[in-house]
């Protein structure tokens, strides 16, 4: 069945229009014009493509690494379906080599399901520097083995990104993840510039949660955020969460990079989407939520409770970007990394109806996955 929505403003991924008639069907965007035959839609509100997510521990009270099943993925999308998410990659933090094949399993099944959003898998870790851990286990970081290298070799898991930290793994290995399709990228590292050049040279193409975690810019030893920051060719994730990055820092790298290659990320957590009140276990540590900070008892940062469309609003609040601009790098920017900007990303001839529904606020009031409403 065609539907025609007209929005009283859309953003397609590079102009806003007004009054733009978008018809759908069969999941894609079929034409900018009213169709015969078609039901016609009237939305309030400005229509921008959907937020495309890269790195998602949980939401909606879910965790990956606590239960990995398909129930689970599913309500971590449909708690970031209410913060204009249309794609995301479930990520598994560090944990132990059966919890890798669970996750694993449970994507695939996801996948082969349809489940909404559901674009592949990161694992983040476990091949980590322990110095640069975070809040991952020490217990389960290790070096990588046949058995990782056989859970990321899949054919099954859509999308894949592997955060390593390159100091911990040979150029060999990352040509190796690289020729298996799998998208690298360096992060919870403490390695030197050289050794992070290397891994960039070898096939890395991107950074997890830029300046945390990773050995900082120095005038005499650019460590890891140096080489992300002058990389023509890197994505950078970033969390515009007004806790893990000073705004000035913020707005530096994305000076500084070629457009496009810093996008939004949220590392969420399980409070996602459930009240002030909310707070967790992971691995065995309470983690404890106060407003939108995330701290472990022991004092480390713990992910975030953070969506998209807030990351979208702060990028625009706090840093001062343009509301094109911050919704590229949720949308657009995210899509080209995962080499999925044909499908996803913009709204253009062909591409998925994927698209969320934002106020002058620059909140979610509707969100559409494949054309069909999600929230």
């Amino acid at each position: 069945m065609k539907q025609t929505y007209i929005a009283k403003q859309v953003f397609d991924g590079k102009d806003f229009h007004h009054n733009y008639p978008i018809t759908i069907e069969d999941g894609h965007i079929l034409a900018f014009d009213t169709s015969k035959g078609a039901k016609e839609i009237t939305l309030d509100g400005t229509l921008v493509p959907g937020f495309i997510d890269v790195q998602v521990n949980g939401g909606g009270g879910a965790l990956l690494n606590a239960e990995t099943s398909v129930e689970c993925i599913e309500t971590i999308g449909s708690a970031h379906a209410k913060f204009g998410t249309t794609g995301f990659l479930p990520t598994l933090i560090t944990d132990n080599i059966d919890v890798m094949r669970k996750a694993a399993d449970a994507v695939a099944a996801s996948l082969t399901k349809g489940s909404a959003g559901v674009l592949g898998v990161h694992f983040e870790g476990p091949h980590l520097s322990i110095p640069k851990k975070g809040v991952h286990p020490q217990s389960h970081i290790r070096r990588i083995s046949d058995a990782e290298l056989e859970v990321f070799s899949r054919h099954d898991l859509g999308t894949k990104i592997v955060t390593l930290a390159p100091e911990n793994v040979s150029v060999e290995v990352i040509k190796a993840l690289v020729a298996a399709d799998v998208k690298v990228c360096l992060g919870h590292s403490n390695a030197d510039y050289e050794t992070v050049i290397a891994a960039l040279d070898a096939g890395a193409t991107g950074f997890t949660h830029l300046f945390n975690a990773m050995s900082a810019f120095g005038s005499r030893e650019p460590g890891v955020v140096g080489a992300a920051i002058e990389s023509r060719d890197a994505w950078c994730g970033l969390i515009v969460d007004g806790h893990h990055v000073h705004s000035a820092a913020a707005r530096v790298a994305i000076y500084a990079k070629p457009k496009g290659k810093v996008m939004l990320v949220t590392d969420a957590m399980p409070p996602v989407g459930l009240d002030d009140e909310a707070s967790f276990e992971l691995f065995g540590t309470q983690v404890i939520r106060q407003g939108d900070r995330l701290n472990a008892v022991t004092g480390e940062l713990a992910g975030c409770v953070l969506d998209m469309a807030g990351a979208v609003r702060n990028t625009v609040n706090m840093l001062g970007l343009n509301l094109d601009e911050a919704i590229r790098m949720g949308s657009l920017y995210p899509a080209q990394f995962l080499g999925l900007a044909e499908q996803q990303g913009q709204l253009s001839l062909g591409t998925r109806a994927d698209f969320t529904l934002l106020n002058n606020d620059i909140y979610v009031d509707q969100t559409y996955i494949g054309g069909k409403r999600v929230f």
